[in-house]
């Protein structure tokens, strides 16, 4: 005999009518049976015994692979426009991307 699913079809449609999903029967059905294993699991989850497990934000202990955020000098301007296709010291020059504001 099947253990009942931790959640029912009406739970299935209520929770897809607040995400504005439509779906069919045949979806409600697929939904209420994988919903409920996940539901199934997460309550087998809940019955491990943590007492004294601290908290983890990742499994492996990884340290930070970012530097340190220390105030270093910029590049210099003659560098940046090194390879620009087209500048006017000191300023890169682009294309022209706003009208005259002559149209609306």
């Amino acid at each position: 005999m099947s253990k009942p699913s931790p959640i029912s079809a009406s739970d299935v449609r209520h929770v897809a009518k607040l995400s504005r999903l439509s779906l069919s029967d045949d979806e409600v059905a697929t939904m209420t049976d994988q919903l409920g294993s996940i539901l199934s699991y997460i309550q087998k989850l809940s019955e491990l015994d943590v007492e004294g497990v601290e908290p983890m934000a990742h499994p492996l202990d990884l340290t930070n692979a970012l530097r340190e955020d220390v105030e270093e000098p910029g590049l210099a301007t003659d560098r940046a426009l090194m390879n620009a296709p087209a500048s006017d010291p000191p300023f890169f020059e682009v294309p022209k991307v706003l009208g005259d504001g002559s149209s609306a």
